[in-house]
């Protein structure tokens, strides 16, 4: 069960003041919704750690995403100014580094606030392709509305 800071004050304060134990807690708070064995829990953490609050360090260290690799990979993901073509994709980072593909992305998306795009092949437009392309358009255009107001559509059989 998860506690507010307020209650875990709360429990602290009476177990010291008054010594009540984790029945008596819950007995005297029945509105909280406490289970006797979740404040029994807590009354052992403040016993043997002295505290109830959580302690540095207790969760699931940082593997992947430490300050290390975010500048590693912030710099493999950048192009350098005087060399271009140097960036690397998330496959590549995540080979080269040895960490996994989601951890390079998280650290794109979450630290780095970047975006991850997939290269993919374009065709180049060069300004004669573009000139070709609005010609073309506006013969289709024309074409279709002079089929559109063609004297044979009004005509009923």
């Amino acid at each position: 069960m998860v506690f507010s800071s307020e209650d875990r004050i709360l429990i602290e304060q009476l177990h010291h003041s008054k010594g009540y134990g984790a029945r008596k807690l819950v007995k005297e708070f029945p509105e909280k919704g406490w289970n006797v064995c979740s404040v029994g829990r807590l009354l052992k953490k403040l016993k043997y750690i002295g505290t109830t609050c959580r302690q540095a360090g207790s969760g699931r260290p940082r593997t992947a995403r430490t300050p290390e690799n975010i500048d590693v990979v912030g710099d493999m993901i950048c192009r350098q100014e005087d060399a271009p073509s140097t960036h690397r994709t998330v496959r590549q980072i995540s080979r080269e580094m040895g960490i996994r593909k989601s951890s390079v992305v998280r650290i794109i998306h979450n630290d780095l606030q970047l975006k991850c795009l997939k290269k993919k092949r374009a065709q180049e437009l060069t300004a004669s392709i573009r000139l070709n392309r609005v010609q073309r358009s506006q013969l289709l255009l024309s074409m279709k509305l002079g089929s559109f107001f063609s004297p044979m559509r009004n005509c009923s059989l």
